[in-house]
């Protein structure tokens, strides 16, 4: 794992040179067929991370590379999404972010985030602690009361968060794997979906807030289950130490108020 931990590192700080000089030179966005957008920043960090992490029989699973479902039958998978949040990218906004993870027996071991604009990266996974350097640049308002909760920006202004405005203090933020990283770092506390995200969206968070003491779950139900040949859930949430069960709560009573849900 120390080997792990150092190669991860040294990805993660490559990668976040190569988003940042694609981010001062300019971006120009392609879109994929189902309409999310695409650049060469993606690809070029893709390759990159590919070349340096993988190793004998790893297998591999990436947002931007062509699934081989052969990973499937492999005891260490590498699971990366180069560019977290391709449409804050892309808009000029800061949130976004490289993540990866390292499954291993099917579990999520080690994870590493880092958002260039911050100068912000957690890396480490259950059992190795967390190696924090750099913070966001905002925080919450003195006084703030907690929890304190991230959310996507989109569901936002859908007003899917709504029902808990009253309840916590919300704060929006564009990446998913951002969004885990920030509450294993300890710089907020709660975040969730009920929207469908992918594994490469959430694995590396879930190996950090795990380090972190944390609960990473699925509101909606089912079981965590990783490297699988459909690679995605139908929602996830993730508390610090203690928060789960007041989050659970929150979750359930904001569900009542799902359009077209019965009342």
């Amino acid at each position: 794992m120390n080997d792990d931990l150092r190669a991860v590192t040294d990805a993660l700080a490559e990668a976040m040179r190569v988003v940042q000089r694609h981010a001062e030179q300019g971006v120009e966005v392609e879109y994929k067929e189902h309409g999310s957008p695409v650049t060469e920043c993606d690809r070029e960090v893709d390759a990159l991370l590919r070349d340096m992490l993988p190793r004998g029989d790893d297998g591999w699973m990436s947002e931007e590379s062509t699934d081989d479902p052969e990973r499937m039958q492999r005891r260490r998978v590498w699971i990366v999404d180069p560019l977290d949040g391709t449409r804050a990218f892309v808009a000029g906004r800061n949130d976004y972010a490289v993540s990866i993870a390292l499954l291993v027996d099917g579990e999520p071991v080690l994870g590493a985030v880092g958002n260039p604009v911050y100068g912000l990266t957690v890396v480490g996974g259950p059992g190795h602690g967390l190696q924090i350097r750099g913070e966001p640049d905002w925080h919450w308002p003195k006084g703030t009361p907690r929890p304190r909760v991230l959310a996507s920006r989109s569901e936002i202004k859908r007003g899917e968060w709504r029902p808990f405005e009253q309840r916590f203090a919300i704060r929006p933020v564009g990446s998913v794997a951002l969004k885990l990283a920030l509450v294993a770092g300890g710089f907020a506390d709660a975040t969730w979906t009920l929207q469908p995200k992918h594994e490469w969206d959430v694995a590396a968070g879930a190996a950090l807030v795990r380090a972190a003491g944390g609960d990473l779950w699925l509101p909606r139900g089912g079981h965590l289950k990783w490297n699988r040949l459909r690679p995605r859930f139908l929602s996830f949430a993730a508390a610090l130490p203690g928060l789960r069960p007041e989050i659970e709560v929150a979750i359930a009573a904001g569900r009542d108020h799902e359009p077209g849900r019965p009342g």
